[in-house]
């Protein structure tokens, strides 16, 4: 199993419009506070089924819903099998507690990933911005555990490599990292499809979201 497109249905070009459906109180508010910062990415939150159910009705669909799997009074593969249909997909489990089946079920009904409680925020982000562009997430061990291949911490990355990581981390472009690091912009480019090829990731985002979850920057 790896990451892979999936369609959906046409989104806003409003900007990113997030919807998170987490029953405690702190966690929604801490994601909220975080994410209401961030360019071109609005938030709305809301602490159970209905209400969420409601915000869609009214707004329309949002480019990516985080449901909480473990919310009280409703199963979580039910909550998001309806919320896959009225929210026309983009519907992602947000977890501590999901088993490596429940995940596996989740994505068979549709889920465009999973994210887990566990992630930073900054990798959040990211992981936001993925699936709105139509790609599937999956943490990185949950990919290696399917795959069954070893989880190589640093991948082999050089040392100019790893600070180049870094930038790409705090979302500096390959011109500005060229400047910090008194390096060509072709160089630090070739730089970053090396760090892509031996995070195992296609893109430079989801080589930040790899890293940011083994914990590389």
């Amino acid at each position: 199993m790896d990451n892979t497109n999936i369609e959906g249905p046409a989104r806003s070009s409003e900007g990113t419009r997030v919807l998170l459906v987490d029953d405690h109180a702190l966690v929604a508010e801490m994601i909220s506070s975080y994410l209401s910062t961030q360019p071109n990415m609005s938030i709305e939150t809301s602490a159970d089924l209905p209400g969420a159910m409601l915000l869609i009705r009214k707004g329309g669909p949002f480019d990516v819903v985080l449901l909480d799997y473990n919310m009280p009074g409703i199963d979580g593969l039910t909550g998001l099998s309806r919320l896959l249909e009225i929210n026309g997909g983009n519907v992602a489990l947000f977890s501590g507690v999901a088993s490596h089946s429940v995940i596996e079920r989740a994505l068979e009904l549709g889920a465009v990933g999973f994210v887990p409680k566990t992630i930073g925020v900054r990798s959040l982000v990211n992981a936001i911005r993925f699936m709105a562009s139509g790609e599937r997430y999956l943490p990185n061990d949950f990919i290696q555990k399917s795959l069954g291949a070893p989880n190589a911490s640093d991948a082999g990355l050089k040392p100019v490599e790893r600070k180049v990581l870094v930038h790409l981390c705090e979302g500096l472009q390959n011109k500005e990292i060229a400047r910090l690091l008194e390096l060509s912009e072709v160089s630090v480019k070739a730089h970053v499809k090396s760090i892509c090829g031996k995070l195992g990731a296609k893109n430079r985002t989801q080589a930040v979201i790899i890293a940011g979850q083994r914990q590389l920057c």
